[in-house]
């Protein structure tokens, strides 16, 4: 479809397009003005139009349906004659998502195609194969794809970050919230390198196959914490809030699962080095966001001013000595699909908040 520009839009491909996280981001390309998309592939659900699996969307991709792994390399070419160019998203789940990556790539190497790729899962977020396996115990599925991957997000990332075809590796969304709360007290050498994080997550979080700890009567009216000190998040976070000058990053992680569907809310607890007040505060978190369209400082950040949004509500409150950061985003938007659609306008040349700005419903 050409656009009223006169310019053929981008396609899109979409790797693992069933479930949650997808159907998010499918939701943010059917409305992107330079995004179209071009092919959801699906092994569950080749075939089946996408509206059976995401009613929501039933408007948006009328007539769409998945494409099997197998039809994918006709896919790809046949997209390549129809935008004006190709992007890459995988929302397949970690260990899953590195092989289709790589034969995706391989498939656009052989017509020739720049791909840039946005990864949503875990598998390009180490770049040391020993370190994934030993977070997810399997070897990683392929490791000479590595050094091509960045993981970041754009708020914490230089501008030229992913160049050449752009390949990235999104945080996953407990680490997202994490870092873009503490990032400014880290970079500012404010606080002490230990930091203790809180976080509540929604059901969604856990992906779309029934499981105990999401089952409605177990979820609904309850609060309990998972994996406390252990949670496979904690070291991304750590990468994530490295600070030049500064000593690493130390997190002790708990996070905790909500009774809602979607959305993070959380705490990162830390020492101050001198005395500061909230002005203080407020003051280097809005210098250091200025130019973050998609992030919004508050004193109190609320959950339901993000879920359903691209945008990351922070702030940060002390008593002089104990510095409190937080961070409320939707953890299927910012935390995922949002976040990813965010990198990939930048690494297509578009300013970072395309197509990510429509408003949200303010009573869910």
């Amino acid at each position: 479809m050409m656009q009223e520009n006169g310019q053929l839009p981008v396609g899109a491909l979409v790797l693992g397009a069933s479930g949650y996280v997808a159907g998010e981001l499918l939701r943010w390309i059917a409305g992107h003005p330079e995004i179209q998309l071009a092919a959801a592939v699906s092994a569950s659900h080749a075939g089946l139009p996408i509206a059976e699996s995401f009613p929501n969307l039933g408007a948006a991709l009328a007539g769409d349906a998945f494409v099997a792994p197998a039809e994918l390399p006709q896919a790809l070419e046949r997209a390549a004659g129809e935008h004006s160019g190709l992007a890459a998203f995988s929302a397949a789940p970690h260990k899953a998502s590195a092989p289709q990556v790589a034969a995706l790539i391989e498939a656009a190497d052989a017509v020739g195609c720049e791909l840039p790729v946005v990864d949503l899962s875990a598998d390009f977020r180490h770049s040391d194969p020993a370190r994934y396996q030993a977070i997810y115990g399997i070897p990683h599925p392929a490791p000479d794809l590595l050094r091509e991957f960045t993981c970041g997000l754009t708020e914490l990332t230089a501008d030229d970050a992913g160049a050449g075809p752009g390949r990235v590796a999104h945080p996953g969304c407990f680490a997202t919230a994490a870092a873009l709360a503490a990032a400014p007290l880290r970079r500012a050498g404010l606080v002490e390198p230990d930091l203790h994080v809180s976080a509540v997550t929604g059901s969604t979080g856990s992906g779309g196959m029934p499981k105990e700890t999401t089952h409605h009567p177990l979820r609904h009216a309850n609060l309990f914490a998972y994996k406390p000190l252990r949670h496979r998040h904690a070291p991304e976070m750590e990468d994530l809030l490295a600070a030049p000058g500064e000593p690493p990053a130390r997190v002790r992680f708990v996070p905790h699962s909500g009774p809602f569907a979607r959305g993070i809310h959380a705490t990162v607890f830390a020492r101050s080095r001198s005395p500061l007040t909230g002005d203080d505060l407020d003051g280097v978190f809005r210098d250091f966001y200025a130019g973050a369209p998609l992030v919004r400082v508050a004193a109190a950040p609320r959950l339901k001013e993000t879920v359903g949004s691209a945008t990351t509500v922070v702030g940060a409150a002390t008593d002089g000595e104990t510095v409190v950061a937080f961070a409320a985003l939707d953890n299927l938007g910012k935390g995922a699909a949002s976040g990813g659609v965010q990198w990939m306008n930048r690494l297509l040349g578009f300013p970072e908040e395309t197509g990510l700005t429509v408003p949200t419903p303010a009573w869910l």
